[in-house]
């Protein structure tokens, strides 16, 4: 897409103009997202070309300048579905978001842009995801929290931290055998990982969005994969940003419960996360009342809330669109009983949509 200035204020265009991000300026918003404290893996520029490719939606990267420097950014990617309505969001798909800016002209050029923008597209809201609340008067979903703990510098601090019923799963694991290999490319992730979705009820993203994961993000999107006697048992895909490690899509085969797969697969990720010199294990968002949430408490990580932020336009209410509602209740076990790989070609239709 062309860059385009987009209204802002005259007050803060005196000071501010903002613009859709030309591919030209991939590299400038990277090294600016890099460089900024408040950033995470999910504000990196490669997710336009992954959300447009992947699922055709439409993004709208908006891009602060000062005087010819990057003074702000904010992904945004619009999604416009019949079932689950029209919604712009930083970022859909992903768990946190929002706006990154060094100061509060460019915050308000950005905040004032995308609010604009999501009037002009007439969605029903414009979401952000922060870790931080920055809106106090926009209506919020008090439902996502997020885990983030520093590594230990040793290996075995790290396990010692573990509280002790988890230390023993981990173990469990270690003792039947589970062994982790890198893997180069998602044909055995995508296999783990369908299979785990599935019994949950969920429809399964596509294989091609793992692809372009990977070959979006290289080195900084690992997949880790545990067997056992050559058998894949669970596999997980992380991120990494700075001196952070996301495991952020992971699941396992039937199989895995009996040997612990997936308490030794995160193990095993941190244990190398630790040898690499890492610093913090972020087990990302889980919605509250949740088996996910349960687990990640079980490691002694500590839940942070999340501020899911809405700006609504054409909605007259914050959009509930999350497998915890009852009206998805029937749907979730219908989806369970369906042939695993029926579901692996309807699921990506649906996903794509839900965001």
């Amino acid at each position: 897409m062309q860059a385009e200035s987009l209204a802002v204020p005259d007050a803060v265009a005196a000071e501010v103009t903002v613009r859709l991000l030309d591919a030209a300026d991939l590299a400038r918003w990277d090294v600016y997202v890099n460089a900024h404290p408040d950033a995470s893996f999910f504000h990196r520029a490669g997710w336009k070309r992954v959300i447009e490719d992947a699922f055709g939606h439409r993004t709208h990267f908006l891009l602060a300048e000062r005087g010819g420097d990057v003074v702000g950014v904010l992904p945004l990617a619009e999604i416009k579905s019949r079932l689950f309505g029209h919604s712009l969001g930083s970022l859909p798909f992903c768990a946190y978001g929002g706006i990154l800016a060094d100061h509060d002209a460019a915050y308000r050029a950005l905040d004032a842009a995308a609010q604009a923008l999501a009037t002009q597209l007439g969605v029903g809201a414009l979401e952000y995801r922060n870790q931080i609340a920055q809106n106090a008067h926009w209506p919020t979903k008090d439902l996502y929290v997020t885990f983030r703990k520093a590594i230990e510098p040793e290996v075995e601090a790290n396990m010692n931290a573990i509280p002790r019923k988890q230390r023993a799963m981990v173990r469990k694991g270690i003792k039947a055998g589970l062994t982790g290999e890198i893997d180069a490319d998602t044909t055995r992730f995508f296999a783990a990982y369908s299979a785990s979705v599935h019994r949950l009820g969920t429809p399964v993203f596509s294989r091609k969005f793992f692809r372009l994961l990977k070959d979006e993000f290289g080195d900084d999107c690992e997949v880790l994969t545990i067997t056992l006697d050559g058998k894949v048992i669970a596999s997980v895909m992380s991120f990494y940003f700075r001196e952070e490690v996301l495991p952020y899509y992971g699941g396992g085969v039937d199989a895995a419960r009996a040997v612990a797969g997936n308490d030794f697969m995160y193990w095993d990720l941190m244990r190398r996360a630790c040898e690499r010199g890492l610093k913090v294990f972020d087990f990302g968002r889980s919605k509250r009342g949740t088996g996910s949430f349960d687990f990640k408490k079980n490691w002694g990580f500590e839940p942070t809330p999340l501020y899911y932020e809405y700006f609504l336009v054409a909605d007259s209410e914050v959009p509930d669109i999350n497998p915890l509602n009852p009206k998805y209740r029937l749907f979730i076990q219908a989806w369970k009983k369906m042939p695993l790989a029926i579901a692996n070609v309807i699921g990506p239709h649906i996903v794509k949509n839900l965001g």
